[in-house]
């Protein structure tokens, strides 16, 4: 059977490791189930910097969302991106795609509209949590 990768986009990240929100994590759990998280150096710098913003010091300590990001890139692989995208109506997102793109990955994980009105993109799903958790 071949490999599944999934792409998790930051804010699935974030509403998992500082709101403790029920369906991107339960999506989250489904992901490790089924296949592996993949990560670039470009979307860990992101989850790294937002996960480190001091406006989250409120909801839980900078400690445990960075311990929670050790633990997530932990269980996932780091890919390399060999294909530069510029597709996305916010450049920021294309990251995602390239790095779904450079994994063939299973799809990618998202709340952002800028990634889901390009669903499928390159015939990878881009899916928010519910509907990956429901398919």
């Amino acid at each position: 059977m071949p490999e599944k990768y999934f792409v998790i986009d930051t804010n699935v990240v974030i509403s998992v490791a500082v709101f403790s929100s029920l369906t991107p994590a339960l999506s989250l759990k489904k992901m490790m189930s089924l296949g592996n998280l993949v990560f670039s150096e470009a979307v860990l710098q992101e989850y790294n910097e937002t996960l480190s913003n001091n406006k989250f010091d409120k909801y839980i300590s900078l400690e445990r969302r960075l311990r929670f990001l050790e633990t997530l890139t932990a269980r996932g692989s780091l890919i390399k991106i060999t294909k530069p995208i510029r597709i996305c109506r916010d450049p920021k997102d294309d990251k995602y795609l390239e790095l779904a793109i450079a994994c063939n990955a299973t799809c990618i994980i998202t709340g952002d509209k800028d990634l889901l009105v390009l669903h499928p993109f390159e015939n990878i799903p881009i899916l928010t949590p519910a509907d990956f958790i429901n398919q």
